[in-house]
């Protein structure tokens, strides 16, 4: 199995891993050429050797990682009520981060990626 499938299988409660899922198949629609890996400690999509986006679960939340400050900080007006800090976005099953801003969230990273790659 794979980095991701492997994270996916040890979540048990089928609401958090259908939450935690959607957010790496959304990442894996945005951006095509991301490869499975890991960041952090995390499983994590990763895009031109760089990581691209995680996601996990907590006792208390989901999170979203998308190895960005500035990523986080360009969305932060759009997600008013969710919990962030520098580098993450936490959520619930019950409150995610909408569609939307979670493909913002990717292809911001994969822009940021590019333009410090292609310099």
């Amino acid at each position: 199995m794979s980095e991701v499938a492997d994270y996916l299988a040890s979540l048990d409660d089928t609401a958090t891993r259908a939450a935690v899922e959607h957010v790496y198949e959304l990442a894996r629609r945005e951006v095509p050429d991301a490869t499975e890996g890991r960041s952090y400690g995390m499983a994590a999509l990763r895009y031109r050797g760089r990581p691209l986006v995680a996601s996990v679960a907590t006792k208390n939340h989901l999170s979203v990682f998308p190895f960005s400050p500035p990523v986080v900080d360009a969305v932060a007006s759009e997600l008013e009520g969710f919990d962030m800090s520098k580098g993450t976005i936490r959520f619930t099953t019950d409150s995610p981060i909408p569609d939307g801003v979670l493909k913002r969230i990717v292809t911001l990273r994969r822009d940021e990626i590019d333009a410090a790659l292609d310099r």
